[in-house]
């Protein structure tokens, strides 16, 4: 006789509650793993920070901020001596000024990820002693084509810098310090890059060209000393592992949309290759947002850009500095070039946008909680694109009232809008990932420097080239002739009526570009406006879930 044991199966019932119980522990544990490695992070800081002087920490790491945030625009104020010493064309100088905005924008998410996973204190020393270093060689430089290579590589130190410095204070300092030492932060985030076109124009009454790279070596060189005597090692433990195929994805993209966007006036903008290498860039960040979408800890999580205030924030940020860069190449060659100042005087020249940024900075947040964060930022990007328009009507003869007029609105635009915007990109994520939001507002504001010279410098090439008309009485060589079509520099230090056809041509460039970012940034205004449907109530869209 056979006998046939029976198994039960679980009813459908007991199933779901064994695994809603399943759900459950795993869901204790994970929080209690959360619990414990945030307990980690609290007792590491208030080690940290009963070991260190705050004062002296934020004073070393604002001074590491300011000297690589001031290399983004101090080199404009040389531009016309080094397209003098190096033969520089149009193409080269864009190249010069932005190979270290773009390797900047491009590695700053894999570099604070760096520093948070291996030390922010070893990455601040290494990348500052990258950034001196290179601009000591840069001292010695004899071409353009080592000037690019060599800014690069300070872009890569650059990267490793910057996030480090924010992620210091956020690592090292309790809650009621951090809020001080953020403002600090902030403040001179902002303030860096007018300041890097006074010093610089200070330095060169006294020396040439290469005493800019020199003060980027005293000043790196004081910082490392600070950081190694003052700043504390802090790392996250907890921290995901780089996301190597993601960098590396966004640089290669980057890289080949910016190069085909600078080359293009050589290259043509229709020929092949130059829209093959505009559609290779795009193709490649596409591929980015896909790749980064299915990674459990991704670099970017393009998913965030579902908050509409995130979104309309980030948007507002690039627009701003697309402009404001782009806007700043351009000008400062125009006032020496064209208008003949010094560079002290075309430095000290800017500050009326500085006059005006700092308060209408000071003045957004009771815009925003009293007209809405949408009127505000809208309001901004209005004033920034009429800036642009004044801006626009600038010619050789033009006197100095009419640069005033566009520089004020310029800096009252940026003032009213970049305090909004960042809240926005702040306020839509919660606060177990505001190093995210402060990564995305970091590289919002690089990038779009960096795209803004690419885009409005090749406007500017591609314009001058085709409007220069060179006298046929001026017994020019075909090498003058060539080295005036491709450098505005060349071209006025030869005098005479080719000078003044260079700088006619130009002021022909110079607007196209003003006019292009003008539409740019109206284009932006529209959209944040429709990102931002909320009442004026001065906050941003309410939070949407994001997978």
């Amino acid at each position: 006789m056979t006998t046939t044991t029976l198994t039960s199966r679980p009813s459908p019932a007991a199933a779901g509650s064994s695994r809603r119980t399943q759900a459950q522990t795993q869901a204790q544990a994970q929080t209690q793993a959360q619990a414990q490695a945030q307990a980690r992070t609290q007792a590491q800081t208030q080690t940290r920070t009963r070991s260190t002087r705050p004062g002296a920490v934020t004073a070393v790491v604002c001074l590491a901020l300011a000297t690589v945030v001031a290399a983004m625009s101090s080199l404009n104020v040389a531009l016309p001596e080094i397209a003098r010493a190096t033969h520089a064309t149009q193409t080269q100088l864009a190249w010069i000024i932005d190979a270290y905005s773009l390797v900047f924008a491009s590695l700053l998410l894999p570099a604070g990820a760096i520093g948070d996973r291996y030390g922010r204190r070893l990455a601040l020393i290494a990348g500052l002693v990258i950034f001196g270093g290179a601009s000591a060689v840069a001292m010695t430089a004899h071409s353009a084509a080592e000037l690019i290579g060599l800014r690069a590589v300070m872009g890569l130190g650059a990267a490793l810098v910057m996030p480090a410095t924010l992620s210091t204070i956020t690592g090292t300092f309790a809650a009621e310090q951090r809020t001080r030492a953020v403002s600090v932060w902030a403040a001179v985030a902002g303030g860096a890059a007018v300041l890097g076109l006074l010093v610089s124009g200070l330095v060169l009454e006294a020396w040439s060209w290469p005493s800019v790279f020199g003060l980027n070596v005293i000043l790196a060189t004081a910082a490392v000393a600070g950081t190694i005597r003052f700043v504390p090692e802090s790392a996250d433990q907890d921290s995901p592992r780089l996301d190597l195929t993601g960098a590396l994805l966004a640089v290669v993209g980057l890289v080949a949309l910016v190069y085909s966007i600078i080359e293009a006036p050589g290259q043509g903008w229709t020929s092949a290759r130059t829209l093959a290498g505009l559609a290779l860039g795009l193709v490649i960040l596409t591929g980015f947002v896909a790749f980064e979408r299915r990674r459990r800890a991704p670099m970017l999580d393009p998913r965030v850009f579902a908050r509409r205030g995130l979104a309309a924030g980030s948007l507002s940020i690039f627009v701003q500095f697309f402009a404001l860069f782009g806007f700043i190449f351009i000008v400062l060659q125009y006032l020496q070039l064209i208008r003949g100042d010094s560079g002290l005087v075309s430095a000290v020249s800017m500050l009326p946008m500085a006059a005006a940024m700092i308060p209408s900075a000071r003045l957004a947040p009771k815009v925003a909680a009293r007209l809405g964060a949408r009127t505000a930022c809208v309001t901004g990007l209005a004033l920034i694109a009429t800036a642009m328009i004044t801006l626009a009507q600038l010619t050789p003869a033009s006197g100095y009232w009419l640069l005033a007029a566009g520089l004020i609105p310029l800096g009252a635009g940026m003032g009213l809008a970049m305090t909004p915007a960042t809240s926005g990109i702040t306020s839509a994520l919660p606060a177990a990932r505001q190093g995210v939001g402060s990564a995305l507002n970091d590289l919002s504001r690089e990038l779009g420097g960096a795209v803004g010279i690419a885009v409005l410098a090749s406007l500017l090439t591609g314009a001058y080239q085709s409007h220069l008309r060179l006298p046929q009485a001026t017994h020019l060589s075909a090498a003058q002739a060539s080295l005036a079509r491709s450098s505005v520099a060349v071209a006025t230090h030869l005098g005479g009526t080719v000078a003044a056809q260079a700088q006619n041509a130009f002021a022909d460039g110079m607007h196209l570009a003003l006019y292009v970012a003008a539409g740019i940034v109206t284009a932006a205004a529209l959209g944040v406006a429709t990102l931002l449907r909320t009442a004026a109530t001065g906050s941003i869209e309410p939070r949407v879930a994001v997978g």
